[in-house]
């Protein structure tokens, strides 16, 4: 049985562990809304270079897509979000195992995709299960270094494009559900998806009149597109990394529960084994007076 004494130093621990998971539980919560307000201020830019797309393909959609519809979508790449923070639970494993049944199913044709990745964490998963990964990406420390981190995608994407080695990218991330839950999911990010061009061509603008440009229509398109994948770059970083805080949270407050669980069995051993002692005192009393009240009758 332990003593009262370790009993105290045990308590001690586990209020002090107490202290820091919730510290950390507090920190996860304000950078999941951090990021969430990341993803919410880059949908108006995005809105913004939709209707950008809108004005130029109602101008001239042949013009600017047949460069793009004219090649054959056969090398992949892959771009995988994962972390390398630590306390996210089974947040790596989970997207490692989607982006590899995604991509190749029971397939072991591994050849077919390059493969990036954020988060050395992910990128070691994926290469236990034999696929070799072309360039890996430290995960952002904090949302103001989000731009960066995008930045680097981008520049990767295109060597990899210029050296004919892809032609297609598809982002595979996990995506906010709830304030602690989320899931792995899928963006296509190029090709460019025809539908959704033919849709733009289509859509009625909001105004009755139509904005116009300068710059020579196809160096607009090439513009606004690059500025179309830097954003939907920049918003899976920060969905990922809003489900990965979320995971975080989740976790500390599995850990929190378990914790108080804890502290209250050794509150509750300390305070039976504190009874007990005093218990034990007691008795050693009434015994000791008991005794001295027998000798002194023998005298």
């Amino acid at each position: 049985m332990l003593t009262l004494e370790r009993l105290r130093r045990k308590i001690q621990s586990a209020e002090d562990l107490h202290a820091i998971v919730k510290t950390m539980k507090t920190l996860a919560a304000i950078n999941v809304r951090h990021y969430e307000e990341a993803v919410e201020a880059v949908s108006g830019y995005y809105r913004t270079i939709e209707m950008g797309l809108q004005v130029v393909l109602q101008k001239g959609e042949g013009e600017v897509v047949s460069k793009i519809s004219g090649k054959e979508k056969t090398a992949g790449c892959a771009v995988v979000f994962g972390s390398d923070h630590g306390l996210c639970g089974g947040f790596n494993s989970q997207i490692a195992s989607y982006a590899l049944e995604s991509m190749y199913g029971e397939s072991i044709a591994h050849e077919r995709y390059v493969l990036l990745c954020i988060g050395v964490r992910a990128a070691d998963l994926i290469e236990e299960r034999g696929h070799p990964v072309e360039e890996i990406f430290p995960v952002p420390a904090s949302h103001s270094e989000l731009v960066d981190t995008g930045y680097k995608i981008v520049m990767a994407l295109n060597s990899l494009e210029e050296k004919g080695k892809i032609t297609k990218v598809i982002l595979f991330h996990h995506k906010l559900l709830s304030s602690a839950s989320s899931k792995p999911q899928t963006a296509h990010l190029l090709p460019l998806d025809q539908e959704w061009l033919d849709a733009l061509s289509r859509k009625k603008w909001p105004s009755h009149i139509i904005p116009t440009f300068t710059m020579e229509r196809r160096k607009l398109f090439s513009t606004l597109v690059r500025q179309y994948i830097f954003v939907l770059l920049y918003r899976a970083l920060a969905e990922s990394m809003a489900s990965e805080n979320a995971s975080r949270l989740s976790s500390m407050q599995t850990a929190e529960k378990n914790i108080k669980e804890t502290i209250e069995e050794l509150n509750m051993s300390y305070r039976h084994q504190y009874q007990t002692s005093i218990t034990e005192e007691l008795l050693d009393i009434v015994a000791g007076f008991e005794a001295l009240q027998s000798e002194g009758k023998q005298f």
